[in-house]
Formats: C-alpha cells, sequence, structure tokens
C-alpha cells in the first residue's frame, strides 16, 4: 500500500533510484515491550488455567492489546520511507494520514551525515539535508544504509545537473554523447544508485538511437 501510494506521487519521467527506512533497531526497540507482555500473558495464562481452571483463559483477552500494539508499531515503522528520485528527495511517513516532506535536488546545498560507533558497526545514522527552500534543514533519523543513501543522492543531483547543462540533452543526447552516457549510468549501477535491469534497459535505450 505505502509503495502504491509513493508511485501515486511521482511525476512524468520521475523514476526512483532508492529507498530506504529507518534501521531494524528502531523496529526492535519499539515492539520489545509487546514482545515480553505477549510471552509473559501467555505464560502466566496457561499456568493460571491448569491451577484455578477454564475461566482464568479469559486473560487471554490481553493478547488482543499487546498484539495490536505490536502490529501498530509496525506498520508505523513499515510506512516510514526515505527516498531520493531523480529530480528529489521524499520524506513520507503515516499509516492512514500521510505526511509527505520533498525537496528538489537542485535546491539541496550540502548533506551532513552522523555515524556513532554502533551506527558504523550495524549501518545506520543520521543525515541532515541542507536546502535553499525556507524549510533550510530536512532530518533523517537512524535510517539504514545512509551512505548508500548519500551517495544515490548527490549522484542523482549530478546526473540531473549534467543532463540540464549539456548541449543538446533537452531534445535528446546526440550519438557521441551515448558513450558517455552508458559509462555515467555504468557508474550509478556500480554505486547501488540504480539496479542492473534499470542500467540494461536504459542502455538498450540509449544502443538504439545510435
Amino acid at each position: 500500500m505505502a509503495d502504491r501510494y509513493l508511485n501515486s506521487l511521482l511525476g512524468d519521467n520521475e523514476k526512483i533510484m532508492l529507498v530506504t527506512r529507518q534501521h531494524w533497531f528502531l523496529l526492535v526497540s519499539a515492539i520489545l515491550l509487546e514482545v515480553v507482555l505477549t510471552i509473559v500473558v501467555v505464560v502466566g495464562v496457561t499456568l493460571a488455567t491448569a491451577a484455578f481452571g477454564p475461566l482464568a483463559a479469559i486473560g487471554y483477552v490481553l493478547l488482543i492489546y499487546t498484539v495490536g500494539r505490536g502490529l501498530y508499531d509496525y506498520f508505523t515503522w513499515r510506512n516510514v520511507q526515505y527516498v531520493v528520485t531523480n529530480r528529489r528527495v521524499i520524506h513520507l511517513q503515516g499509516v492512514v494520514n500521510k505526511n509527505v516532506i520533498d525537496s528538489s535536488l537542485e535546491k539541496v546545498n550540502d548533506v551532513k551525515m552522523e555515524q556513532s560507533f554502533f551506527g558504523r558497526l550495524f549501518d545506520y545514522g543520521d543525515l541532515e539535508i541542507l536546502t535553499a527552500s525556507e524549510m533550510g534543514i530536512n532530518r533523517f533519523r537512524r535510517i539504514g544504509d545512509p551512505i548508500r543513501f548519500k551517495t544515490a543522492m548527490l549522484n542523482a543531483k549530478e546526473y540531473m545537473g549534467s543532463d540540464e547543462d549539456r548541449p543538446g540533452r533537452g531534445s535528446g543526447a546526440g550519438r557521441g554523447d551515448i558513450p558517455e552516457l552508458i559509462a555515467e549510468l555504468d557508474q550509478l549501477r556500480k554505486q547501488g544508485a540504480i539496479s542492473e535491469a534499470e542500467f540494461e534497459t536504459k542502455k538498450r535505450e540509449l544502443l538504439g538511437k545510435m
């Protein structure tokens, strides 16, 4: 459902380069209490039923709260997405009510990344995206694989700039530009900004123009 909503936000010729979420540590820390309470309820009610009879089984009603709360925490975590497209950076959150914040790559001035010792060990960190918009700073906290996200964003910004600045790009690349474009796409593929399938598809399109 979240992916369908994300796709509905995309403009014409806008493509998703990378999607990530907050690190799974945050999910574990959110549902840990519910998991412990669920185990306590199951063990406690089972023992009580054996000692006091079937009426003690009514305690299983408590599982509705613990399991429901755990599912709520999971879907809350699942529906927070950090997205890099070929035009912008999108921060999407909310299960039912959606909150979308996006920053145009053209307005991104700098990116600051912070990783603690454990962040480097388990591959998570904080990103601050400094923009020229009214918002100024967009903070992404404890996202998974922050280095890959930062690299994908900077590569997309650079690639977008080269698309706009080079002669002939607005009406299609010239034949002499095609090998250079393929090399740029290959570099994006190696850095994880685009998939192997996306690289091959775009490569075939470019070779067809030669």
